[in-house]
């Protein structure tokens, strides 16, 4: 039997993920970054653990909820979560 889905909404974009499965694991799977290096790279949640804070976002758990700061791979993907990533579409990339 294939996993419950749900959605949420990611920079404005709404993604089908598996409910439960971590937001980091649902942002890697979307291939969106959680943040760019100064150079413009885009990068990924590191340890998947906690520890690194890469995977640092803002979340919304619901419509009239207070967005907050939170790790994505200590967050699970619920269903009307919104999540803010802070990461532009198109980096600027420094000479």
């Amino acid at each position: 039997m294939p996993p419950e889905t749900c959605t949420i909404v990611v920079d404005g974009a709404t993604l089908e993920v598996p409910a439960g499965a971590s937001l980091a694991a649902a942002l890697v799977a979307a291939q969106r970054p959680t943040r760019r290096s100064v150079g413009g790279l885009a990068r990924a949640p590191l340890c998947a653990m906690g520890s690194c804070f890469e995977c640092t976002v803002t979340i919304q758990r619901g419509e009239g909820a207070l967005p907050e700061r939170a790790r994505a791979c200590l967050e699970p993907c619920q269903p009307d979560l919104r999540v803010e990533t802070g990461v532009d579409a198109e980096p600027e990339v420094r000479p």
